[in-house]
Formats: structure tokens, C-alpha cells, sequence
């Protein structure tokens, strides 16, 4: 499957946003939760209770992660962790799952839920994953309506390369060529990106 082998090859630039994420976000996040548990049970309690709950989650996300078809762990984790990190990945690694088993509609039905995620990175990857698994089945219209959020961030120069590959699917090559040009100046230049987007516009020139 030719698109979703596409944004796979991007996993690299997507940790490094990860990373850029949560450089910029993850320390003020994670010390104003802190001193907000802290002051009512304590600093040491709350050490606690975070280790144990950590070690708990990591436990059903690694089973998950070993083993897909786990589902039992993968609903432990939605069940008692939803909206943690663990589940989040974990429902991501089930569509990947899906996807290679080609039940596209049950990869659809775990990426959904993550484009209300809190965690930008996590709807962004979500939502383009959907947009792919859309444009394969030919639905170009909820391609495109995966796509529509207010904040693109870091992502924008693949939202714009997903863009340009759903209107090459519908045969509107002036929108395509359009995006992947928009592409090529939001992407690094350094990314394997470019090669590829530059690629697809040769083919339409």
C-alpha cells in the first residue's frame, strides 16, 4: 500500500517533532501536574503512586507492543490508562496492525478517537494516518475532512504532501501540484521528504 508505506518512511522526522514538542511543552507540563498532586498528598506519595502507575501501564503497553493481538492488554490499558501516552501509542500500533492485516476499517476505528487527543503530535499523526488509509479506499472526501484541523504545527509540510497525494487521487493535479509545492517550502530541506515530493511534482510537470 503505497501511501501508507509513504508515511511510514516519515516516522524519523515525526520522533524528531516529537522531540521539538516536547522540549517546547513536556517540563511545564509535567511540573505543573506535579506541584498540583503534590500539594494534596504530598511529594513522596505522589512519587509513588506515579512509579507504580507508570510500571502498571508500561507493563500492558509492552504486551501490546510484543503482541498485537493481545487485545486483552490493549483494553486494560484503554479501560484504566485512557488518554495516557501508553494508550495513545497503543492505539496507533493497532492500526499500524490493521493496516497490515487489511482491515482498514478496524485500523479507522483506532485512529478516530486519537484526533481529539490533547497530545498534538498524537492527533496530527492520527488524523494524516487517517486521511492515507481514506485515499486507499478511494473516499476522498473524508481524506480530505481528516486533514481540517486548526493547528497543523510542526506537521504542516506533511499535511500539505497528504493534501497533494489526495487530489492526485481525484485527478485534480493543479491542487496537487499546488500542495506539493506548498510542501517542499514547509518541509526542512534536509528531510527525505523532499526527494519524494520532488518526485511527484517532476511526474505531474
Amino acid at each position: 500500500m503505497k501511501n501508507f508505506i509513504e508515511v511510514a518512511k516519515t516516522e524519523d522526522e515525526q520522533v524528531e517533532q516529537i522531540k521539538k514538542w516536547l522540549k517546547d511543552n513536556g517540563m511545564q507540563i509535567v511540573v505543573g501536574i506535579a506541584l498540583g498532586f503534590a500539594a494534596i498528598w504530598g511529594w513522596g506519595a505522589y512519587q509513588n503512586y506515579q512509579k507504580e502507575l507508570s510500571v502498571q501501564a508500561r507493563t500492558y503497553y509492552l504486551s501490546v507492543a510484543s503482541s498485537p493481538e493481545n487485545i486483552g492488554a490493549y483494553e486494560e490499558l484503554q479501560s484504566n490508562y485512557s488518554g495516557t501516552d501508553y494508550a495513545d501509542q497503543a492505539s496507533l500500533m493497532m492500526a499500524k496492525h490493521s493496516v497490515d492485516q487489511q482491515n482498514y476499517q478496524q485500523a479507522l476505528e483506532y485512529l478516530l478517537p486519537l484526533w481529539s487527543s490533547e497530545t498534538s503530535y498524537v492527533e496530527h499523526v492520527s488524523r494524516i494516518r487517517s486521511a492515507i488509509i481514506y485515499l486507499h479506499l478511494n473516499d476522498y472526501k473524508k481524506a480530505i475532512s481528516a486533514l481540517e484541523t486548526n493547528n497543523e504545527g510542526t506537521f504542516e509540510g506533511i499535511y500539505s504532501s497528504t493534501r497533494g497525494d489526495i487530489y492526485f487521487g481525484k485527478g485534480e493535479l493543479v491542487l496537487a501540484k499546488e500542495n506539493y509545492q506548498k510542501a517542499l517550502n514547509e518541509i526542512s530541506a534536509d528531510s527525505d521528504l523532499i526527494n519524494l515530493i520532488k518526485v511527484k511534482l517532476n511526474d505531474l510537470n
